[in-house]
């Protein structure tokens, strides 16, 4: 993965109506640990990693480069969205695009978080790279990332096999820039 090609990182908090979106601090690292950790959140991505493995391996300030932002609920961080140029190895047709990732503790499943952040930080995307598209990936078997790559308006370009499963590809068309 590469970066966006930012030239100022992190953003002005971005605000919804409950969340604000802003840059990781030190404050947000056992969180992320605990994202990584958990053999919920990562049913689809690989399984989950060791604890004592991450507890030595993430820096003090995990995950700080542009495009990360942490999803910050009452003060509390509750998940994580990610925008990142997709790497050509993976899949040829998402090389070059932005790609939108998101973890979320499994506690705030269902509260449509997940959706309001992520519908957020594409808006903001679309602010500061106009025109551009987004893809994401996300195993078919995951029925609740389905739903959200619909509802936030992405259509299917490929299914692939990786990983033992079945894959999704989705594209989310740029928003043409007015003027």
């Amino acid at each position: 993965m590469e970066d966006l090609g930012l030239d100022t990182w992190p953003p002005e908090p971005i605000r919804t109506e409950r969340l604000v979106l802003r840059g990781p601090e030190a404050r947000d690292r056992s969180v992320f640990v605990d994202l990584l950790a958990s053999p919920e959140v990562n049913t689809y991505l690989g399984g989950p990693r060791p604890r004592d493995e991450l507890e030595r391996e993430i820096p003090e300030v995990p995950e700080r480069w542009p495009g990360s932002l942490v999803v910050d609920l009452d003060g509390a961080m509750i998940g994580h969205v990610l925008l990142r140029r997709a790497a050509g190895d993976r899949r040829p047709t998402a090389a070059g695009k932005a790609e939108l990732g998101y973890l979320f503790l499994p506690r705030v499943w269902g509260c449509g978080y997940a959706a309001e952040a992520c519908a957020a930080a594409l808006d903001w995307f679309d602010g500061v790279l106009p025109g551009e598209p987004v893809v994401l990936a996300t195993q078919t078997a995951n029925v609740g990332s389905m739903r959200l790559a619909a509802k936030l308006g992405f259509t299917e370009l490929e299914r692939f096999e990786a990983w033992g499963a079945e894959q999704w590809l989705g594209l989310r068309s740029p928003v043409t820039p007015p003027g």
